[in-house]
């Protein structure tokens, strides 16, 4: 970062506030997570400096030698890790993947059917906001309005309904094991494809914690950040049958040349996702989460579906006082970030929300322990408690944050960090360590 001070302080003066940021909060946004340091050396290499439109052994571009390698070492490791026939690493993200799915088997107008935005699915998944739902008819399934749950019955009633080309799997914000088996089962009857998108889950399957979509799906898309912990950017799996379609729908149908230094970061976060640590490090993700809500249970929240089998749960705030955005600007006050989220059924708008969205995937990459995050359940019931706290219990609370981001730094040493400028000052915008 020296350099970088010096050509353009402004600039570097931001990058520094977020480190600080990250290392001086508890990081509960589900869809959040922090990379290890050898991931950020990859995607920062001199790789950035290469442009690669096509594929390893097919490119309009000389000097590729060395991407290919590195694409090569992406696929070979996202098959491997997956049990998938084929994948594509080139995706900027996981929107891009899921729509160059569309593209390959899809024509504008056709039927496609996901979970509903408003009960915990994705905007690529047919929203009207977003491409999916203007070029596509959409229609949506949801949870039963009692349990929270996927009714599964009532997917496969609607999917007899509507008879779409295409059925979608996966969700941002649901909280329970998918039973892929019986999805699948769905699209087949109805002569649909099956296109399963486990951005969220994907660490999770790769560590074997959550049941894998691969053998059951025509089409796999995800991202490597949130539970996979690696580069940004999306990954398509799918059959043989379809990965000429699949490829031609990214190059040259909906992208130009790859990211080379993402492709780099991606084949690093399989290698990565391989290992015996990160499948502790997943089972950490779900022990932390599930022991998460069990103390803001305790403390006479409501859970949507009532717990969580996965990386996150949603809090119904509809018996308290307050709203989605009240909450999450509430635990800001004291260092902790999350995001209002609609729950099922919800009555307010998405910009003010009845609900707040909580994951562990970060919390468990940093090292909290179930002891740390059961402290965390205390400091979050207390904040959005119906009084709210004064300034001086704030403060304390303020602290025990402070304490807990100390134990579990983040590319800092814990002397670096309490050595932080950032650690007595406002500068986050939630109060400083008292001196």
């Amino acid at each position: 970062m020296q350099l970088l001070h010096y050509m353009d302080p402004e600039l570097a003066a931001a990058i520094e506030g977020e480190k600080a940021r990250q290392n001086l909060t508890i990081e509960l946004i589900a869809s959040e997570n922090f990379v290890p340091e050898v991931i950020l050396e990859a995607q920062g290499s001199v790789l950035t400096n290469k442009y690669a439109e096509g594929y390893p052994g097919k490119r309009y571009h000389g000097g590729c030698r060395f991407v290919d390698v590195v694409e090569s070492l992406a696929i070979e490791r996202a098959k491997a890790l997956f049990g998938a026939e084929h994948a594509n690493v080139q995706p900027h993200s996981g929107v891009n993947a899921n729509l160059a799915v569309f593209l390959a088997v899809l024509n504008p107008g056709d039927t496609i059917l996901g979970m509903d935005l408003r009960h915990g699915g994705h905007l690529s998944h047919g929203s009207k906001a977003n491409i999916s739902g203007k070029f596509f008819v959409t229609e949506g399934y949801g949870v039963n309005r009692e349990t929270g749950c996927l009714d599964y019955d009532e997917v496969a009633d609607i999917a007899r309904r509507v008879r779409p080309r295409l059925l979608i799997a996966g969700a941002s914000a649901y909280p329970r094991t998918l039973d892929f088996p019986r999805l699948a089962a769905v699209a087949r009857e109805v002569g649909a494809y099956f296109l399963v998108d486990m951005a969220h889950i994907a660490g999770l399957v790769a560590a074997g914690v959550h049941p894998s979509p691969v053998p059951h799906a025509d089409f796999v898309t995800f991202t490597t950040t949130k539970t996979l912990r690696g580069a940004r950017g999306g990954v398509i799996l799918c059959r043989k049958e379809f990965a000429a379609a699949v490829d031609k729908a990214i190059f040259p149908g909906i992208q130009g040349g790859p990211i080379p230094q993402i492709m780099a970061g991606k084949a690093l976060t399989f290698k990565l996702a391989a290992t015996e640590a990160f499948r502790e490090y997943a089972r950490r993700v779900t022990a932390c989460a599930a022991a998460l809500a069990q103390r803001l249970q305790e403390r006479g929240f409501a859970l949507v579906s009532g717990g969580t089998d996965n990386h996150l749960f949603l809090v119904d705030l509809r018996n308290t006082s307050l709203t989605g955005r009240e909450a999450e600007m509430r635990l800001e006050k004291v260092g902790i970030t999350v995001n209002m989220n609609l729950i099922p059924f919800d009555p307010r708008k998405p910009t003010e929300t009845s609900g707040i969205r909580v994951g562990t995937a970060g919390v468990a990459s940093r090292g909290f322990s179930v002891a740390d995050v059961e402290i965390v359940g205390d400091i979050m019931a207390r904040m959005l408690a119906p009084e709210e706290p004064g300034e001086d219990e704030q403060a304390r609370l303020r602290e025990q944050v402070l304490e807990l981001c100390l134990a579990h730094p983040l590319y800092m040493s814990r002397s670096e960090l309490a050595a932080s400028p950032f650690l007595g000052t406002d500068i986050l915008g939630i109060g400083g360590k008292s001196a």
